[in-house]
């Protein structure tokens, strides 16, 4: 069958979008209230987002914010991380996981991922650890949990805080152990593309009380009214003061009443992703040049991502013609990500290829493809059947030369 790039017809009649958000009318309804309430921002659709969050993560405290990057830049400010500090992260995720650390004047150390789970290696983390570490920003690529256990004994050795970054992970656990209930501090994400969304916004959670005091400040100016904190306790109802230099981070009550709404589909949603990724994971396997994500318990997993590795050097064909070939059948494919210390901000720092062996194997040869809960059977069906014509046009090129 020939290729759409080539002037074939394309495997799906219509654009299958990587990702894209789940809104139902129950979701509307929800936003509607909200607008016709007497509260936009800084009111109860916020609370109740906020415990809905502690519900789900198990966490003792959360703070909603503006986006899942205001949430990474609290995340690190709670902890202390300032200028002279390393902070460990990983290179294959959003420029955001990094950008945190330099925000606060830190630099950040980028650490290798392991080939198989794509998440950040604890063995390379604990080759990167130096007497100025403070933190490791670990992210769960594609919503698998990163190795916690691991990443938890040597922040306990040598003294660093354990930060998450779980922007694609909300829904996953470990053990029975929730995202969110894993790490020192956990930051969220609810872009639209992501598994709940709030339009824009994210969230820091933790269940230690000295980060959840230090996080809310950084939220909302570093200004306070909480009379435990104030320094002049004498003065009347509408005294607040300012005790650190802290941002304007706060999520609108909008916003949240739209996440508070789709936290109640969170199950839902989960359930539909496991069962897309089992499907991909089962057809994937029968094709010897494609790899995908390991993920030990996947029963336990809400992924945000499907990527593909592709045996370039075994189709005799570039990810870039695969990229194309891929989007010409209407399978609206992505690359997620490019190593980070690669992008021109990070090289102009001194960054250079070679870093970080894996990541750059993984980035050459990656392509995602859809994965949503608007995705039929037959929808999945043709990212499976776009895939195996791509490769079979290979084969056949290789066995024509």
């Amino acid at each position: 069958m020939e290729l759409a790039i080539n002037g074939g017809l394309p495997a799906s009649e219509r654009y299958l979008g990587y990702g894209h958000q789940d809104i139902s009318e129950e979701d509307i309804r929800a936003v509607v209230d909200c607008l016709r309430s007497d509260y936009l921002t800084c009111g109860p659709a916020t609370e109740a987002f906020e415990e809905a969050l502690r519900g789900v993560t198990g966490a003792g405290f959360v703070t909603a914010v503006a986006n899942g990057t205001a949430a990474l830049h609290i995340a690190c400010l709670a902890a202390g991380i300032k200028p002279g500090d390393e902070v460990i992260v990983s290179p294959i995720t959003f420029a955001a996981s990094a950008n945190c650390v330099r925000y606060c004047g830190a630099t950040p150390v980028f650490a290798d991922i392991d080939s198989d789970t794509w998440n950040i290696s604890p063995a390379s983390i604990r080759e990167k650890v130096t007497d100025r570490t403070r933190a490791i920003v670990a992210v769960d690529f594609g919503g698998v949990p990163v190795a916690a256990d691991e990443i938890r004994a040597i922040c306990d050795e040598f003294g660093l805080v354990f930060i998450e970054d779980a922007a694609h992970s909300l829904g996953s656990a470990r053990g029975g152990v929730p995202v969110g209930s894993l790490a020192d501090i956990t930051t969220l994400s609810f872009h639209p593309v992501k598994t709940v969304t709030t339009g824009e916004g994210g969230a820091v959670v933790t269940s230690d009380p000295e980060l959840a005091r230090m996080a809310e400040l950084y939220a909302k100016h570093g200004i306070t009214r909480d009379r435990g904190l104030l320094r002049d306790k004498d003065q009347g109802g509408w005294y607040y003061e300012q005790l650190a230099l802290g941002y304007n981070y706060r999520i609108s009550d909008i916003e949240a009443s739209l996440g508070a709404s789709q936290l109640r589909r969170l199950p839902e949603f989960s359930a539909r992703r496991r069962e897309l990724v089992a499907f991909y994971d089962e057809r994937f396997a029968e094709i010897p040049e494609v790899s995908f994500q390991i993920d030990a318990t996947p029963e336990e997993t809400t992924r945000h991502l499907y990527c593909l590795k592709f045996d370039t050097e075994a189709l005799g064909a570039s990810r870039r013609f695969i990229f194309d070939a891929l989007k010409a059948e209407n399978i609206g494919v992505n690359v997620h990500y490019l190593p980070v210390y690669l992008l021109p901000y990070y090289q102009d720092l001194g960054h250079r290829r070679g870093e970080c062996p894996n990541a750059e194997d993984y980035y050459d040869h990656a392509v995602t493809l859809p994965l949503h809960c608007g995705l039929t059977d037959e929808d999945a069906q043709h990212v499976v059947d776009a895939v195996a014509k791509v490769v079979e046009w290979c084969r056949e090129r290789g066995r024509d030369a």
